[in-house]
């Protein structure tokens, strides 16, 4: 363990020194089932406690890495170095302006804005990890985004806790200033989202839809959810007769078109397989490895280049020690 590891262990409360693991194992704390070990673990559960922990981490240089629900990653086989924090931070207050903590279950928000009438988490619907998770990278569908309804947030930032307008977070197409690398370690604690009234029967309706989209269309197997990030490319749209005419005329090619189409279906590296359901989800059918999913990932990206001419991009983070 490092010096700035050890000085964090030592100057942390006792009650996370003591909550503290060492070599946890992170395959059980992400839906794809794949990861080695983390050198420290700790779950966080009060957000007064993780933002002095986050705020001291910054101060003295120690390697910290935020975990949700734990989709959205793929997390190496030889594991995370430094302390990893599962943010199990949940508190809300839903109403005319909703406030939650960052390690609240993004479907779980959904359903207490749904029952309190508040519209604009429809798209949640099947989304899984925490606000938290879904905040870093954009998340969204349906042509609809979480970064649209927030309003301000609660952040550590350079060893400060402190309250941030949206801006701050730098919201583009299933990104932010938090998976950018060179940026100055920030976290976030909570948010305070925008809302609008509306009935809760048409919210309901709404969110049975994309429900019922989800359901047909997505695998159940273990996964990371959307693997790769849609292509903006209108001319590449242009030149795909069988492709739909709304996202013709939007310039958008999904990945899984692209992957599908380049036969990418089913094709499997030892346990990690592109779903014959979904080709834009890479699932885990039994004893994949992190290297397994990177290895068949390349493989689709290789193939897409040569067919379309693109790269995709991966939406999915690689988290830990990926050194040769």
């Amino acid at each position: 363990m490092e010096d700035p590891l050890r000085a964090l262990l030592a100057a942390a409360p006792p009650a996370v020194r003591s909550a503290t693991a060492r070599d946890e194992p992170l395959c059980a704390h992400t839906t794809l089932r794949v990861g080695g070990p983390a050198d420290l673990y700790w779950c966080a559960r009060d957000a007064d406690q993780l933002a002095e922990v986050l705020a001291l981490a910054q101060r003295l240089g120690a390697p910290v890495t935020l975990l949700g629900g734990g989709s959205n990653v793929c997390i190496s086989d030889r594991g995370v170095r430094g302390l990893v924090i599962r943010n199990r931070c949940e508190r809300a207050v839903v109403g005319p302006e909703t406030h939650c903590e960052a390690g609240r279950s993004f479907m779980q928000l959904f359903v207490d804005t749904a029952r309190a009438s508040l519209s604009g988490l429809e798209f949640a619907v099947g989304i899984p990890g925490t606000l938290g998770g879904a905040l870093v990278s954009n998340a969204g569908a349906y042509r609809q985004s979480i970064g649209e309804v927030v309003d301000r947030l609660e952040v550590v930032e350079s060893g400060q806790r402190r309250i941030v307008g949206a801006d701050w977070m730098g919201f583009s197409y299933r990104d932010s200033r938090l998976r950018r690398s060179g940026a100055e370690p920030a976290a976030i604690i909570s948010v305070w989202l925008k809302l609008r009234p509306a009935p809760r029967s048409v919210i309901l309706d709404r969110a049975r839809e994309n429900q019922r989209n989800r359901i047909h269309r997505q695998p159940w197997q273990p996964s990371a959810g959307s693997f790769f990030k849609n292509v903006n490319d209108a001319d590449l749209a242009a030149r795909l007769p069988d492709l739909p005419d709304p996202l013709r005329a939007a310039g958008v090619v999904p990945a899984g078109y692209l992957s599908a189409a380049c036969g990418c279906r089913g094709l499997a590296v030892g346990g990690a397989q592109i779903s014959p359901r979904h080709a834009n989800f890479i699932v885990n059918r039994g004893g994949a490895t992190a290297a397994d999913v990177r290895s068949l990932a390349e493989l689709v990206k290789r193939r897409v280049q040569e067919e379309f001419g693109v790269v995709l991009e991966e939406e999915v983070l690689y988290v830990g020690d990926w050194s040769p």
